[in-house]
């Protein structure tokens, strides 16, 4: 899949949903509770038709961006779940937040 900047996608397996916010120019595929992920926002039919694998169980929580630095990839959660996000088969971490600068 190429994914782009604003594009939601499902995952087919649970309830997790997310949208693009950074993505890199090449093909990635990106996949929740190890399968792959559809264009869409979960709601159309056969959505959440399958089961998670039990290895990537670590779910998705609202509001928190996941990204691979090196890829150029990053996903906000719209919608949690219990599958783990992946790219390329690999688990995607969730971001850090960045310190904020002392103020004296």
């Amino acid at each position: 899949m190429r994914p782009r900047v604003g594009q939601m996608l499902a995952s087919t397996v649970d309830t997790t949903a997310v949208i693009v916010v950074r993505c890199p120019d090449g093909e990635v595929e990106i996949g929740c509770g190890g399968a792959a992920m559809v264009e869409g926002d979960g709601k159309g039919a056969g959505a959440a038709a399958g089961t998670p694998d039990p290895g990537l169980s670590g779910g998705a929580l609202l509001g928190k961006r996941y990204a691979d630095d090196e890829l150029g990839l990053e996903l906000l959660c719209t919608k949690p779940g219990p599958g783990t996000l992946t790219v390329n088969g690999v688990p995607l971490p969730m971001k850090s937040a960045k310190p904020l600068p002392a103020s004296d």
